[in-house]
């Protein structure tokens, strides 16, 4: 891995590199960061799946997803321009390549967040409900989201992301002297989008008295892993890097509060006979081109769902018996 350093992002500067304490890679911290890739890799994957399996984002917030997905950008560029990093990845040229490896761990950690939560990114637009995609001018359920918010949600996160990656680069290449600076505003906007963020799904699950298409393995799995997370990176940046790993308690905090009103509902959906059952419906009770094979078909033995409920998921005024 010393070799895969990119040399356009590794400027010779008058001073010598720190690289004396990444030569001798501490095992617990690396052991650590290892598990926490791996991690959070699977823990996002139960999430990927339920959309994909369910072919549907119904019980998402888009401004849920455009709030996670701006954050992990601000995250993942917050710790991309610290000095911190910039230092190790110089270093990668005279380390091991496991020190390299070892160095660049928390790199990788918060990179592997943002490239996991732009997989639900891409599964929730392509998995929106079609509904409000084919009929935009029909009534529509306020609890469900528009056509319009999957075109905010989409235009917004990629703008952030160019910009982000240009202001990034000029400082990179021409302000050297302030990355800190700017580290820290990206990791404290990162802080702000999450304290925030799990606001609008925790509106939307409570409106919806209903999970659908939102992971409670994902969320089980996220809420102690958030902690460890920024222990992780504590050890890597100590407090000076505090914006980089703060980030992570915050969003860890407001994810449990989540995944407790997910497990109240999820448990009374199931007293009531309420599972996931309707959740291969679609809301006008028809199949449609993005439903499972056996979506809508009472003849499958499959009984009917009732209509009001069916209308706060999928945005329909009435069912078909």
């Amino acid at each position: 891995m010393a070799t895969s350093t990119n040399p356009a992002i590794v400027f010779t500067t008058t001073q010598e590199l720190d690289c004396g304490h990444l030569a001798v890679p501490n095992k617990f911290s690396f052991g650590l960061s290892v598990f926490l890739v791996a991690g959070i890799l699977g823990s996002y994957l139960p999430q990927h799946y339920k959309i994909i399996h369910r072919a549907s984002s119904a019980g998402l917030s888009p401004w849920w997803v455009l709030l996670g997905a701006l954050s992990s950008i601000f995250a993942a560029a917050s710790i991309f321009v610290l000095p911190t990093s910039q230092n190790d990845m110089a270093c990668c040229r005279k380390i091991s390549g496991i020190a390299c490896a070892a160095a660049l761990l928390g790199v990788i950690q918060v990179g592997m967040q943002w490239l996991c939560f732009t997989g639900i990114w891409a599964l929730f637009l392509i998995f929106f409900p079609r509904k409000a995609l084919t009929h935009p001018d029909e009534p529509h359920d306020p609890d469900m989201p528009k056509k319009s918010s999957a075109v905010i949600v989409a235009a917004t996160t990629l703008i952030t992301f160019l910009t982000v990656i240009i202001l990034s680069t000029v400082f990179l290449l021409n302000s050297r002297d302030l990355l800190y600076s700017w580290a820290n505003t990206l990791g404290i906007m990162a802080s702000i989008l999450s304290i925030v963020q799990y606001v609008p799904q925790l509106w939307t699950t409570w409106k919806l008295k209903h999970v659908y298409s939102l992971s409670l393995l994902t969320m089980m799995i996220q809420v102690p892993g958030s902690f460890v997370f920024a222990f992780s990176l504590w050890l890597r940046v100590g407090w000076h890097g505090w914006s980089t790993w703060l980030v992570y308690c915050v969003t860890g905090t407001l994810q449990a509060a989540l995944l407790l009103m997910a497990f109240y509902f999820s448990r009374t959906n199931k007293v009531v006979g309420e599972d996931d059952v309707d959740e291969r419906e679609d809301g006008d009770g028809e199949p449609t081109e993005t439903d499972p094979l056996l979506s809508g078909s009472t003849s499958a033995g499959v009984a009917p769902v009732d209509g009001d409920r069916l209308a706060a998921v999928d945005g329909s005024a009435s069912v078909r018996a």
